[in-house]
């Protein structure tokens, strides 16, 4: 048996599975778009089509990048949930900046958003809070995310005493907990093609419109 590590350089694919994007062909705009291609990833079969990367920034720029799931979207952004107090709701209330990634591989397409970060209303982490399961909700008191700990029990311990705080009533949302919205100002749809010579078509925000602009490959 061959001990030899595989070679990234040497792993190419050619992507072949889609004819030419065209701007004819989109949507009338971005969230119609994207419905369309949410659809199409979900029902691919995709393991979990609204899985993105979340990338922000420190205010002195230096970036960190982390997978989270989407949790609703609509014509005013991209709406995800997580702890304020961790790297990425820290990042995102001191430089309120992000990019998403939706990395739909196996279909060889992306969808990659670009725009400001702000917090939703109160009324809506609770409602999404109360949709949680009972031992994700147990889970957002459990955890000061991102912080560094002494080992897995220190992980258990925080269960345990959330477990013990709420015994069998209601878990209410976390005061330092809820969800962040990406307002987008470009949304990029990226479809692979043969020859590195993929299909880029952006929409960018001008104004109260948007336009639609083909980028180079």
């Amino acid at each position: 048996m061959s001990s030899a590590q595989p070679s990234p350089a040497g792993m190419r694919r050619d992507y072949t599975e889609h004819g030419p994007l065209l701007e004819s062909s989109l949507a009338a705009d971005w969230p119609a778009q994207f419905a369309a291609w949410f659809a199409e990833a979900t029902a691919f079969g995709l393991p979990e089509p609204n899985a993105m990367i979340v990338a922000t920034a420190a205010p002195d720029g230096r970036p960190s990048a982390r997978t989270v799931l989407l949790k609703g979207y609509d014509s005013t952004g991209f709406v995800f949930f997580t702890n304020y107090e961790s790297r990425k709701g820290s990042e995102a209330a001191l430089n309120p900046y992000a990019s998403l990634v939706f990395p739909w591989f196996p279909m060889q397409r992306q969808v990659i958003v670009a725009g400001p970060v702000e917090r939703v209303s109160r009324a809506e982490t609770e409602e999404y809070f109360a949709s949680r399961p009972r031992g994700s909700q147990l889970g957002a008191w459990a955890s000061p995310q991102s912080t560094v700990l002494s080992g897995r029990d220190a992980v258990d311990a925080g269960l345990a005493a959330a477990i013990e705080r709420f015994g069998d009533g209601p878990v209410p949302a976390p005061p330092h907990w809820g969800g962040l919205r990406v307002r987008p100002e470009t949304v990029e749809f990226w479809q692979g093609r043969s020859n590195r010579l993929h299909d880029r078509l952006r929409f960018r925000a001008e104004g109260s419109s948007w336009v639609v602009e083909r980028l180079a490959p």
